[in-house]
C-alpha cells in the first residue's frame, strides 16, 4: 500500500498511534497551565472522554468507525451546546492537540493535513461569543 493510498488512521499507527495521540492529548490539558480553562469543563476522571475522542478520530481518520456504531452520528456541535465553546477554548482545545500531533509523528504533511482539518473541526464546535 502507498502512502497516498492509506488513511490518516494508518498513517499515524492505527489503533496503537490514535490511542497514544488522544492519550497525549489529554495528558497535555492535564499538564499545561495554558489549557486549564479547557480542562475544567472536562470530567476530573478523564477516561470516558478518552475512550470518546478515541472512537471518534478513529472513524474521522479513516480507522473503523467505532463511535458511531456505539452512539450513532457524532452531531459534535449539538454535543458541545451545554459548554460554553469560544475562540479561547478552541485554541486551547488545537494547541494541545497539535503539540499531541508533534510528538506522535515525524511526518510533516501528515502533520499539516491533520492539523488543518483540525482547526477546521475545532472552529465548528464555537458556540459563543468572544
Amino acid at each position: 500500500m502507498t502512502t497516498a493510498t492509506r488513511s490518516h488512521y494508518d498513517l499515524l499507527g492505527g489503533e496503537v498511534g490514535v490511542l497514544q495521540l488522544v492519550n497525549r492529548f489529554y495528558d497535555l490539558m492535564d499538564e499545561l497551565p495554558e489549557a486549564y480553562e479547557l480542562r475544567k469543563i472536562h470530567p476530573q476522571d478523564s477516561s470516558e472522554s478518552r475512550a470518546k475522542l478515541f472512537k471518534f478520530l478513529s472513524g474521522w481518520l479513516g480507522g473503523p468507525g467505532l463511535y458511531e456504531a456505539e452512539y450513532g452520528h457524532p452531531r459534535l456541535r449539538q454535543r458541545h451546546f451545554p459548554f460554553q465553546v469560544n475562540s479561547q477554548m478552541r485554541d486551547q482545545w488545537i494547541m494541545c492537540m497539535d503539540l499531541a500531533l508533534d510528538e506522535q509523528s515525524n511526518d510533516e504533511l501528515l502533520k499539516l493535513q491533520l492539523k488543518q482539518a483540525i482547526a477546521r473541526l475545532a472552529d465548528h464546535m464555537r458556540n459563543t461569543a468572544d
